[in-house]
């Protein structure tokens, strides 16, 4: 199976606000249709950058977490830029 994600982000050791900052300058940057696969851990990225990113229009195709790892833990979510 093939990676067709078109980028990547890691933000696990940012904290709020930086973490949808720094998710929000990527987005800028693709074409619509690209995907974003963002790595984040903890409640409030977990809760806010999702909401955030779907309040700027921009489709959540999921948020799964990383094997082993409890509700705070590291998820990723995958996003399609419109």
């Amino acid at each position: 199976m093939t990676d067709t994600t078109n980028y990547h982000l890691d933000i696990t050791g940012e904290l709020c606000p930086l973490t949808f900052v720094k998710t929000k300058l990527l987005i800028e940057r693709m074409q619509s249709g690209e995907t974003l696969d963002v790595r984040l851990q903890g409640v409030e990225p977990i809760r806010n950058v999702p909401r955030s990113v779907a309040e700027l229009g921009h489709v959540i195709v999921s948020i799964t977490a990383e094997p082993g790892e409890s509700s705070a833990g590291i998820h990723h979510l995958m996003i399609m830029k419109v």
